[in-house]
């Protein structure tokens, strides 16, 4: 891990610490920059998806229909 001295908006530090629901200025700063990178990269994810519904390489239309999906209603394992 690097070390870096940095200014930080004290009052947009703490409103993350307490959506983050963390603890200390190291952990609110870590698990933020974490969060970005896990928002695009799920945003990449989704269009990489979307673009193979739209080019016909995913076809979700089969779903449900007895392709072996089990419905999500129903409960063979006991639980729920």
């Amino acid at each position: 891990m690097t070390k870096t001295l940095i200014d930080l908006d004290d009052e947009a530090l703490a409103e993350a610490a307490k959506l983050l629901g963390t603890s200390s200025r190291e952990d609110t700063v870590n698990t933020a920059l974490r969060e970005v990178v896990d928002r695009h990269r799920r945003a990449a994810a989704v269009a990489r998806m979307r673009a193979m519904v739209a080019e016909g390489e995913i076809d979700f239309s089969v779903l449900g229909k007895g392709d072996g999906a089990r419905d999500a209603s129903s409960n063979t394992a006991g639980y729920g």
